[in-house]
């Protein structure tokens, strides 16, 4: 992975950070929480949809939407383990 290549993938972790956050009813975590939960998810997200046998394609979209249900995923399940 260049230098390039990780800013991209840091964008796209922010941004699926960030609207998970949104969507999650503003469990957002700031900045570097976001990108944290979204890289997460990214990794969450392609090894779930993996399984699933989904793959959505495109430049930004794919990424973007697998790691929005990746970081979404992780959000919920903080939340349930938080509330036991």
């Amino acid at each position: 992975m260049n230098a390039e290549q990780l800013v991209a993938f840091l964008i796209v972790g922010g941004v699926a950070g960030w609207l998970a956050g949104l969507i999650m009813k503003g469990r957002g975590l700031g900045l570097v929480g976001n990108i944290v939960v979204g890289v997460i998810g990214a990794f969450l997200g392609g090894w779930l949809f993996g399984i699933l046998g989904i793959r959505i394609d495109g430049k930004w979209l794919g990424p973007l939407i697998t790691s929005l249900a990746g970081a979404l995923l992780l959000l919920f399940g903080v939340s349930f383990i938080q509330k036991k």
